[in-house]
């Protein structure tokens, strides 16, 4: 199978990350709960990861560096921890659904108020409407790093410098980007950065996470226990159990610290080079096939490795079929958690077929893949 889906999770990951988790099953207990071997090698573990992803993330504090099960938990927690009515928040028409639900919900529960920076028809946006959204009671900006669509990036520096000129809180989501590229969320302003562990990260599934800046305050969504001031009956205040009630997934979280050291090793930059160049072959191999619509701005500099193109009036589903079954290619098809996003690309009838490009494709995989399109347009 040529595995062309890495935007959805990462199938092949290193041998390190496999070890890693096989390893931590049979010898890692509770962390943070007991004072015996196993439950101090699950805790140096944890402690661990959170250094590695701190500094892979330019968050400066390991202790802010929150585990949850994935981007759409941790988008949850900083959503419904920091916002509440009144409060008015601006997004992007980019968002996945894992924003934009939650959004919806406290819109309808809690009567926080929403406006979204539309995109055009490449998925673009105007950031001179960001500022023109703000109002008195704007509470903060949520948005992407990278759409899961068309793989456009959004260029968080620059929103930053608006939500810190404007005294707002940036809530970033790095789903398409943690560990495909150099991120530094302390130099681009980012309050809240959510990530999740199984997509570029190449960790386990079930892994993933928020690093929050010092001082901001998200009011917990889940309590329990937390191994620590268990005769208090609130949750403790101090970060990273406030926000980690219950049994951490350590078995994972030891997948991602041997996820973390694998890519420092090689580095984000060489990274982001080979993924880069894999999604720019494809492009310029199907863009100029008759009948091939390819969405997004590829006249961006830096993108996420992410080619979505429709062929003809197919369905992209029965594209999607199509090419695995006749030709091993692995995609995906349909809406992609996108709404908005297909809205403004005018696909939201046909969706999209989207590929997805990882450290582990290669050149030939590239290829063969445009020939197929090539012959299901022809």
């Amino acid at each position: 199978m040529i595995y062309l889906d890495n935007a959805a999770t990462s199938l092949r990951r290193p041998q390190e990350v496999i070890d890693a988790v096989v390893r931590a099953m049979t010898s890692e207990g509770n962390a943070a709960r007991g004072a015996h071997g196993a439950a101090l090698s699950a805790s140096r573990t944890v402690y661990s990861a959170r250094v590695k992803l701190a500094g892979l993330l330019g968050c400066p504090r390991a202790d802010h560096v929150i585990f949850t099960s994935n981007a759409t938990e941790a988008l949850n927690i900083a959503l419904f921890g920091t916002l509440s009515a009144g409060d008015h928040v601006i997004s992007t028409d980019l968002e996945h659904n894992s924003v934009l639900r939650p959004l919806y919900a406290l819109n309808e529960e809690r009567g926080v108020e929403l406006s979204f920076v539309p995109a055009d028809d490449r998925g673009c946006i105007d950031y001179k409407d960001i500022e023109r959204l703000i109002k008195s009671n704007t509470r903060a900006i949520v948005c992407t790093h990278a759409s899961n669509l068309t793989g456009n990036r959004l260029d968080m520096p620059r929103i930053g410098a608006i939500a810190k000129k404007n005294g707002l809180l940036f809530i970033a989501d790095a789903s398409q980007s943690a560990g495909c590229t150099e991120i530094s969320m302390q130099e681009w302003g980012i309050d809240i950065l959510c990530f999740t562990g199984h997509k570029g990260l190449m960790g386990p599934q079930g892994t993933g996470g928020m690093c929050i800046r010092e001082g901001v305050d998200i009011r917990p969504w889940k309590r329990g226990g937390s191994g620590v001031s268990s005769y208090d009956v609130r949750q403790p205040d101090a970060y990273p159990t406030r926000l980690e009630a219950g049994t951490l997934n350590v078995h994972g979280i030891a997948g991602l610290s041997a996820a973390a050291d694998y890519i420092q090793s090689i580095g984000t930059d060489a990274i982001e080079a080979r993924e880069s160049a894999l999604m720019r072959r494809f492009y310029q191999g199907v863009a100029e096939i008759d009948g091939v619509t390819v969405y997004g701005d590829f006249e961006q500099k830096k993108r996420a490795p992410i080619v979505a193109l429709n062929i003809r009036d197919y369905d992209s589903g029965a594209v999607a079929d199509e090419l695995f079954h006749y030709y091993g290619i692995a995609t995906r098809s349909g809406a992609h958690c996108a709404p908005r996003m297909h809205r403004a690309l005018g696909t939201e009838k046909q969706g999209a077929v989207r590929f997805s490009f990882g450290w582990f494709n290669t050149t030939e995989e590239t290829d063969l893949a445009i020939e197929a399109v090539r012959r299901i347009a022809e």
